[in-house]
C-alpha cells in the first residue's frame, strides 16, 4: 500500500540473495493510518482464521496473567502485568504480517507458511527478537515491583488487596509506575513496529532491522506516536471485556502495522 492510496510494487526476493540496505520515508502522514488501518480490516475479514488464531492465543494468554495475579495472591500484579502485556503483542503478530505478506504478493496462504514465520528466513532472527520481546517484558515487571516497594513498602501495604491502590501511596505508586511504563514501552514500540513486519519481509540482521525501525519513528515522529496512541487504546479497550476483544483488535492491528511498514520502507 502507497501513499496517497497508490498500489506498492511488490519486491520478489530471491532467498540466497540479501536486499539492499532498507531506505525509510520520512513523509508518513495521518491519513497513511486511516489506510493501514482499512487494509488491516480488509486483511481480517480476507482470512479470518488466521487473526482468529493469534488472537485467541494471546486471549487465552491474557487470560492465564489475569488468573494468576488475582488467585496467586497478587491481586495488584495485574496492572503492571495487563499493561506490559501489550510489549509482546508485536511477536504474537509475525504470523499476521506473513498472512499479509502473501496476500499482497498473491502467493499461496497456509498454516505451513503462516506458523512458520517464526523462523523467518532460518537465520534466527525474529527468534532473536522473541528473546528481547521476553526480556522487556521481564524488565517491566521488575521495574513494576521496584516501584510499588518504593511507594508502598513503607506504608506497610502489601499487594494483597487491589484497595491498596486507592490509598496516597497507591494513587502516587500509579502515577508514576504509568509515566515510566508510558517511557518504556514507547521505546520498545520504536524498536520493534517496523523491525518485526521487515525481518518477515527481507532478509536482514536484527539490528539493522531496529535501526530501521528507530529511523522510520524519528523521522516520521507525529504519525507513529500517533499510531503508538491508536495502538495502547484499542488493545486496552479490548483487554477490557475479560481479554476478548483481543480476538478482533489484535489481527486487525497486526495486519494494519505490515500495510503501515509497507509505506514506511522504500
Amino acid at each position: 500500500m502507497g501513499g496517497g492510496g497508490e498500489p506498492m510494487e511488490v519486491l520478489e526476493q530471491d532467498p540466497a540473495v540479501p536486499l539492499p540496505p532498507p531506505q525509510v520515508a520520512f513523509d508518513l502522514s495521518f491519513g497513511d493510518l486511516g489506510r493501514a488501518l482499512a487494509a488491516g480490516w480488509r486483511d481480517f475479514l480476507r482470512m479470518p482464521q488466521y487473526g482468529m488464531f493469534f488472537g485467541g492465543v494471546y486471549v487465552l494468554a491474557g487470560l492465564a496473567i489475569g488468573w494468576a495475579a488475582l488467585y496467586g495472591g497478587e491481586p495488584t500484579w495485574l496492572i503492571p502485568a495487563m499493561a506490559g502485556f501489550p510489549l509482546v503483542a508485536p511477536f504474537v503478530a509475525v504470523g499476521l504480517y506473513e498472512a499479509s505478506r502473501r496476500r499482497e504478493a498473491g502467493e499461496a496462504i497456509g498454516w505451513r507458511a503462516v506458523l512458520g514465520a517464526l523462523k523467518g528466513h532460518d537465520d534466527d532472527q525474529i527468534l532473536s527478537m522473541g528473546v528481547i520481546v521476553f526480556v522487556a517484558f521481564s524488565f517491566w515487571m521488575i521495574v513494576a515491583h521496584a516501584i510499588f516497594a518504593v511507594f508502598m513498602a513503607e506504608s506497610g501495604m502489601g499487594g494483597e488487596s487491589l484497595a491498596a491502590l486507592l490509598t496516597p501511596a497507591g494513587l502516587m505508586m500509579l502515577a508514576v509506575g504509568s509515566a515510566v511504563g508510558a517511557v518504556m514501552a514507547f521505546a520498545f514500540y520504536a524498536m520493534t513496529v517496523i523491525s518485526l513486519p521487515m525481518l518477515v519481509e527481507r532478509k536482514v540482521d536484527f539490528l539493522t532491522a531496529i535501526i530501521a525501525s528507530f529511523k522510520t519513528v524519528r523521522g516520521n515522529f507525529a504519525v507513529m506516536l500517533a499510531w503508538a496512541a491508536i495502538i495502547a487504546a484499542v488493545l486496552f479497550a479490548a483487554m477490557i471485556p475479560a481479554f476478548l476483544g483481543l480476538m478482533v483488535a489484535l489481527p486487525v492491528l497486526g495486519h494494519a502495522t505490515w500495510h503501515l511498514y509497507r509505506r514506511a520502507v522504500v
